[in-house]
Parts: C-alpha cells; structure tokens; sequence
C-alpha cells in the first residue's frame, strides 16, 4: 500500500523471490500486490526497486504452510503493473502465475486511488481549529473509483483462473490504521480526517470482499483483526506504522510484527 510514501531513491535489478522448497505435497504460491503485501523496509529487503522484504507477510505465510513462494509484490504497484511492465523493464505481476501454481494473493488498489499522495496531504502540524480538514477540501470520488478498481481486480482474478485453472486465489484485505478516531497529535491527522481516510480503506477493504465472492476467489480480512494494533496502538502492539516509525517500516505500513501477524492470519485461511 501507499508505495508513494515507500519507494527510495537505491535502484538494483529486482527480479521474483522464490522461496526453497519445503513442502512434500510441493505448494506452490504466488504472491501479487503492492507495498502493503511487499513489506518495505521490514527487515532485509530482497529488492530494492519494490522495496520487498524476505520477512513481508506473504513470505511468513509461505513458510508456514510450506510452500514455494514466487513473489512479485511491490511497492507502488497498480492494477496496471498486473498486466503491463512497472518502471518499463518488470515483468507484468500476473506472468508469474503458472498452469501448476496451487495458491495465488492478491492485494492491490490503494495506489490506483492515490492514496500515498492524499494521506499525507491530510497531516496538520497544529492541532484544531488552526487549519483545513482535508476531508472539507478534497472531493470524495472513491465510490466510484474504488468501483472501477474492483473491475480491474475483478478482471486479474478471473486472468488467474484462466492461467492457472487449479489455482486457489485469496484476496487479502489491508490492515486498519486509525481506526474511528486518530490519535492526533501522535499521528498528525486530525480525527475527522483519520475517520475519514481509514472509511476510504474499509470502502476498498468491502470492494475486495465483494469482487472475491462473486469471481470465484477467497477473501481474507485483517482489517478487523489488526483494528486494536493501528498506528494508535502502543509500540509493543502495534501492527502499522504511523508518520515517525517507531520501528523498522515505511511510515503507514506493516510492521515487523505486522508481517508476522498477518502471514499467521493469511497461512490459516490458506491452510
């Protein structure tokens, strides 16, 4: 998610990671996405151009259900990098979904909505009244755009059935991060503005669900398991990260302990 907030500066040839073998039954799994799923900055990276960790939550689920994981999430990836060439030269995300792939995530939408441009846009360096409620000012057209990324998402699960006719998708939603208030100014958004922003996500969060159960595909919620672990929550519990990282993470990202808490979440729904 929010790959704008993600991507540095540091570019090196970033190919798929693929995972050792570890499964007798030889799973396979692909992994799909943006930076939300990529897990940037969370421990070794093993692609500095999408800022993909070894450690991200696709990677923790692989290894607990002992599959091989091919992983082609990345930081600021699009609905369109599913199909055409991110930065003109990678391959398009849904090449490496195979006629014998067994699992295929897909978590995808939030950077077709330009949300890693409007959540820092809403940050206010002084508390209420002495500012703009970004909520006021910026016209709420995500109905309808998150309506056409669900077609687009939509478009890329039926793509996986076509390729890879035995393959189980799951569609994986994004974590909470203010959840109804904010905790301003630990987070410097003011609570109109987090209720406002984190509505966004639960209207995407929904527009995964929806396209899940009517396109033949599984979804997979962490949104409400990591309501109480946002960027709010106490740096011991905490799942995301807020503006100023309290620990290794790209601000409104997962976690270390986020990735390890949604790879458990997302192996037991693939389990």
């Amino acid at each position: 998610m929010l790959g704008t907030l993600a991507l540095a500066a540091a570019t090196v040839a970033a190919g798929a990671v693929v995972a050792p073998a570890q499964a007798e039954d030889g799973l396979t799994m692909v992994a799909i996405g943006d930076s939300q799923a990529a897990g940037p900055l969370v421990t070794t990276q093993n692609s500095w151009d999408c800022l993909r960790s070894d450690d991200n939550w696709p990677s923790v689920a692989a290894r607990t259900i002992g599959a091989t994981l091919t992983d082609v999430t990345c930081s600021g990836a699009t609905t369109s990098d599913l199909t055409g060439r991110r930065f003109g030269y990678m391959a398009p995300q849904l090449d490496a979904v195979k006629p014998d792939t067994d699992i295929v995530t897909i978590t995808i939408g939030a950077n077709d909505l330009n949300l890693g441009v409007l959540v820092p846009s809403c940050m206010q360096p002084l508390p209420a009244p002495f500012g703009i409620a970004c909520s006021s000012y910026q016209p709420d057209t995500y109905s309808s755009q998150i309506d056409a990324v669900g077609a687009r998402i939509a478009s890329a699960v039926q793509s996986v059935h076509t390729r890879a006719p035995g393959a189980r998708v799951y569609l994986v939603s994004y974590y909470t991060y203010w959840g109804t208030s904010g905790c301003y100014p630990i987070d410097p958004i003011w609570s109109v503005d987090a209720k406002w922003l984190q509505g966004i996500f639960d209207r995407l969060n929904a527009k995964l669900a929806a396209v899940a159960a009517s396109n033949g595909a599984s979804y997979v919620d962490l949104a409400t398991p990591s309501r109480d672990h946002g960027v709010c929550a106490p740096i011991a519990t905490k799942w995301v990260e807020g503006l100023i990282p309290t620990s290794a993470a790209s601000p409104y990202h997962p976690n270390a302990l986020g990735n390890r808490e949604g790879g458990a979440i997302v192996a037991a729904a693939l389990d």
